[in-house]
């Protein structure tokens, strides 16, 4: 026959009067009455077959047993009251949800996320990157940053990374098939592109040299690349692929170690590029991401640039 296995709704119970020494103190310590508390131990110790206690004239007393079960107890119960407490601080820890793009948490926030989780390290981040962002209004927890023109946002938006926009290249790439004075010459190089929905939201290769008065064959590269995230392109433009469009703001870092170069003249898009969206409800958490992301691109403006 199976072994009955002992109850165990007592343990909280026979800590506390371990401890204490009085079957008085651990009742008003339970809140439960005194019976009640002298139940429950004649009721464990009658399943266990032993004494665990010596009654004396004033409270009870350990026996060998009990401080043997004493000391398993005390390590059991100590285990599960961390494991919660450490369950209702995760619960209770102010977290804040940031939804952006592949490119923006790749090349901009990711690099400078351990600047704010140094000022405020009470906060989880949780950052979502998709391609397809919803430009609705965010949810109530949220913080967007998309891509995007002033008339597609309501007034709460505010511009965080205007689109700036300059070609891009190694000098190695730029040595062997420039030089890149002028923006005609681009037009017969070997171009990184960044597919995107028609018409394209960004500056994309012919409405840069568009901009120029510049009319490219579609053959006169040399077997163009084209990817549909901007960290692959980013990618091809480093293994000396090609001449990427590069946007200030994401490869700041690139041009300021040399890793990249300009090829080409700067444009600007006004009122289009990167946008802040604040939460729907107000939430002193996101507030607080919210004015670092904006102190962050204020300190990362792009500066004025010339080509190799």
């Amino acid at each position: 026959m199976a072994e009955r296995s002992v109850d165990l709704g007592w343990l909280r119970i026979f800590l506390e009067v371990g401890r204490s020494g009085s079957l008085s103190s651990a009742a008003l310590a339970l809140g439960l009455t005194q019976p009640g508390v002298s139940y429950q131990i004649r009721r464990i110790e009658e399943q266990m077959g032993v004494s665990l206690f010596h009654r004396q004239h004033r409270g009870v007393k350990l026996s060998p047993e009990g401080q043997r079960l004493l000391e398993i107890v005390e390590k059991a119960v100590g285990g599960v009251d961390m494991l919660v407490r450490s369950f209702r601080a995760e619960a209770e820890r102010p977290s804040v949800r940031l939804r952006t793009d592949y490119a923006f948490s790749a090349l901009w926030l990711i690099p400078r996320m351990h600047a704010f989780r140094l000022l405020h390290p009470e906060v989880d981040i949780q950052i979502v990157a998709t391609q397809r962002l919803d430009r609705g209004a965010p949810e109530s927890s949220d913080i967007v940053v998309v891509f995007g023109a002033r008339n597609e946002f309501g007034p709460g938006a505010t511009l965080l990374l205007p689109e700036k926009v300059v070609p891009i290249c190694t000098r190695g790439f730029a040595d062997r098939h420039g030089p890149f004075t002028d923006p005609s010459q681009l037009a017969r190089a070997t171009l990184v592109h960044l597919d995107s929905d028609m018409p394209s939201p960004w500056f994309d290769w012919e409405s840069y040299l568009a901009a120029f008065g510049i009319a490219r064959d579609s053959y006169a590269g040399r077997g163009d690349l084209r990817f549909n995230t901007y960290s692959l392109v980013v990618q091809a433009a480093l293994s000396e692929q090609g001449v990427a469009i590069g946007w200030m703001g994401l490869i700041d870092s690139l041009l300021t170690a040399r890793t990249l170069v300009t090829a080409g003249p700067m444009l600007e898009a006004p009122g289009r590029g990167y946008w802040l969206l604040p939460p729907a409800a107000p939430s002193l958490h996101a507030e607080r991401l919210a004015q670092w992301l904006l102190a962050e691109a204020a300190i990362a403006e792009p500066q004025s640039l010339t080509p190799p």
